[in-house]
């Protein structure tokens, strides 16, 4: 009987080399609504700011019951595991479905562990050549808002350039404590890192959801602290393999955010500048300077780790209200460790080649193609 699977020619091929073979798309999904106390509840804590926990519950359970039901098709499919697991909220009539998928794995060793990985079976393929062997796909989650009380305390300060501190610290804390839960649910699944891991921020009922997965996984050259707290990593699977092949080893995803007001004058300045041609110093400045500040912090906090490089830093920038801009950078802490190596001189073809759409939109004229060519 033929297989239906979601997975790639690429990615077929890549199992093959580690004794895998491709196998069924398997759903899970489940449908919550918040309920009347629940949204009451959520609603008074939505005027303090910060984490909204009602909210962070609903959807963690969701998003649980959803993953469980997708493990059991896997399952009664006779999988070894499931690759390329993604995951999805969406709302509709009131109510959010949440939505798991990804495609079953068989092994020819029938002894295998069962797995399953946030990445898709060509990152799969990096971090197995680069030693850590997959346990479970893992996610952290926190639903918050910036609150009406953070709100007036902010607009105080947007009467004068700077950095906003009480902004600040709500968007640190709030997505430290997503990577904190993340790190939590590797540990209990004996996982001793978590790798690929990627960030998503999501609308939902009024408030935002910070969601964070990766894969949760076992390397054996890991020092015995990594047990207690494992590290942690947001490069992709080629990037970790390269660093891997070099002798590195994650240490820990380091994130940091600065929020900063242009303030009332300098807005002024900057809004009547802006019908001129020429550079606006005003917005050049504070650009920069949420620049430094969050990269600071990103290298302070790898100092104090006793990392040697923060890789793989990327860097976002967003508008956030009149005057008010935030900064963050997301990068890679690490540090050389013995026993770090690959088991393939090289990465083949098909591990790194992008997987290309080919459904073209004939009514709008144009192809749903990643790789952005046309």
């Amino acid at each position: 009987m033929a297989k239906v699977t979601g997975l790639s020619g690429n990615e077929i091929f890549c199992l093959a080399l580690k004794n895998y073979s491709a196998g069924e798309i398997v759903v899970g999904n489940s449908v919550n609504s918040m309920g009347f106390l629940g949204g009451i509840g959520a609603g008074l804590k939505n005027m303090l700011g910060g984490e909204i926990t009602q909210v962070t519950a609903a959807i963690h359970e969701g998003r649980a019951n959803a993953f469980e039901r997708m493990r059991k098709e896997a399952a009664q499919h006779g999988a070894s595991g499931v690759a390329g697991v993604s995951s999805e909220l969406r709302s509709f009539s009131g109510s959010t479905e949440f939505l798991f998928v990804g495609s079953c794995v068989h092994a020819r060793d029938a002894s295998s562990r069962f797995f399953t990985t946030a990445g898709d079976a060509q990152e799969l393929y990096c971090h197995m050549d680069a030693g850590y062997e997959p346990i479970q796909h893992a996610f952290g989650n926190i639903a918050y808002s910036m609150g009406v009380g953070g709100g007036i305390m902010g607009s105080l300060k947007t009467l004068v350039r700077g950095e906003i501190s009480e902004y600040s610290n709500i968007f640190n804390t709030t997505r430290h404590k997503a990577l904190e839960r993340l790190v939590s649910q590797a540990k209990a699944d004996g996982a001793n890192a978590v790798v690929g891991i990627r960030t998503t921020i999501l609308p939902w009922m009024g408030t935002h959801e910070m969601l964070m997965a990766g894969t949760a996984s076992r390397h054996g050259a890991l020092p015995a602290s990594a047990d207690s707290n494992p590290v942690t990593s947001d490069l992709t699977g080629e990037e970790l393999w390269a660093m891997t092949s070099l002798g590195y080893a994650p240490v820990k995803l380091l994130m940091s955010t600065s929020i900063y007001s242009l303030g009332v004058v300098g807005g002024f300045m900057a809004a009547f500048k802006s019908f001129t041609k020429g550079e606006i110093s005003d917005l050049t400045t504070l650009i920069h300077d949420a620049r430094e500040i969050a990269i600071a912090r990103l290298k302070d906090e790898a100092d104090e780790l006793g990392a040697e490089e923060v890789v793989g830093v990327k860097t976002y920038i967003a508008e956030i209200g009149s005057g008010l801009v935030e900064f963050m950078a997301i990068g890679t802490a690490v540090k050389k460790m013995p026993g770090f190596s690959v088991k393939s001189a090289g990465l083949p073809a098909q591990a790194i080649s992008r997987d290309k759409d080919t459904w073209i939109d004939g009514d709008f004229g144009f192809s749903l193609d990643r790789s952005g060519s046309s």
